[in-house]
C-alpha cells in the first residue's frame, strides 16, 4: 500500500473514532508498526494528529478551552509530578508567579512552610495558598468564569508593581515552531508580561499538551524551560533542540 493510501487510512479512522491506536491502523492498512509509527510521526509534523502513547488523536480546535474543573480531572497524576518538580526549583526567600492553571495548583501543597511570597491571577488557587498559609498577593482584573484568571488592563497594570525570581505558567498549546498558545489573547497578554517581569520562567505542559497549538501566541519556546512527563526521544527532540526541557516521571 502506498504511504499517501495509509496517510488517507490514518485520517478516516481519527475523523470517525476521535483516537486510534497503533494496532488497530497495522490491522486496517496490513503494514507494520514501524511503518505505521514513521506515518504517525510524518502526519503529527504536518499538523495533521497529535501522536499519544500506542497511537494517535485528533487534533483540538484551536479557540476550543475547557472549563477550569474538566482540565482539573485530565491527566491528574501527571500534573502532581510536574508540580513537585516545579516546586523543587523554588528557593528560599524567592518571590514567585503562579498562573491561573490546573497544574500550578497541584504546587501549592509542596510550597506549604516555605521562605516564598507568591502573586497570582488565579482566583482558584487563592483558597488553597490562603489555606496552606502561603504568603500570597492577587493581582486586580476582570474574572474570567471559565478559566477562574484575573485577565485584562487592571490584571496587567498591577503585575507592573512586582518583580519576581521564577515565574510558573499553564499553557493550551505547546508547539516546535509555534511556541506556547493559548486561547485567549487577553490571557496571553497576562503570560506575556508575566515573562517580561521574571527572572526564571517555567511552563508546566504534560503530554497532552505537546504538538497542540492554540489561537494566540504567548512566546517562542525558548523563552521559558518546558517541564514535561513526555519521554518520548523523538517526540522531545523538536522541544530540546529549542529550548531547556526538563523531563519527569509520573
Amino acid at each position: 500500500m502506498l504511504t499517501p493510501t495509509r496517510h488517507e487510512i490514518i485520517l478516516e479512522q481519527l475523523e470517525r473514532y476521535q483516537t486510534v491506536k497503533i494496532q488497530d491502523l497495522v490491522n486496517e492498512t496490513g503494514a507494520s508498526e514501524s511503518t505505521i509509527r514513521r506515518d504517525l510521526s510524518q502526519l503529527e509534523n504536518a499538523n495533521k494528529l497529535k501522536r499519544v502513547h500506542g497511537g494517535a488523536s485528533c487534533l483540538h480546535q484551536t479557540s476550543e478551552e475547557l472549563s477550569i474543573r474538566e482540565k482539573a480531572a485530565q491527566n491528574l497524576n501527571e500534573k502532581v509530578a510536574i508540580a513537585k518538580e516545579a516546586a523543587s526549583l523554588i528557593r528560599d526567600g524567592d518571590c514567585i508567579f503562579l498562573d491561573a492553571g490546573t497544574t500550578t495548583y497541584q504546587m501549592i501543597p509542596y510550597l506549604k512552610g516555605r521562605n516564598l511570597t507568591v502573586v497570582t491571577n488565579g482566583v482558584t488557587l487563592l483558597e488553597e495558598l490562603t489555606e496552606n498559609q502561603v504568603p500570597t498577593y492577587l493581582t486586580g482584573g476582570f474574572v474570567k468564569h471559565k478559566t477562574r484568571a484575573l485577565i485584562g488592563r487592571g490584571a496587567t497594570h498591577s503585575l507592573q508593581q512586582y518583580r519576581f525570581d521564577k515565574c510558573f505558567l499553564g499553557v493550551n498549546g505547546v508547539h516546535p515552531s509555534h511556541g506556547y498558545t493559548t486561547p485567549d489573547p487577553e490571557e496571553a497578554l497576562v503570560k506575556q508580561t508575566v515573562l517580561t517581569l521574571s527572572q526564571e520562567a517555567f511552563v508546566l505542559g504534560d503530554a497532552s499538551k505537546l504538538n497542540e497549538l492554540s489561537f494566540s501566541s504567548i512566546a517562542s519556546l525558548q523563552n521559558a524551560t518546558l517541564i514535561t512527563n513526555e519521554n518520548d526521544p523523538e517526540r522531545l527532540s523538536p522541544y530540546q533542540e529549542k529550548t531547556n526541557v526538563k523531563v519527569v516521571s509520573s
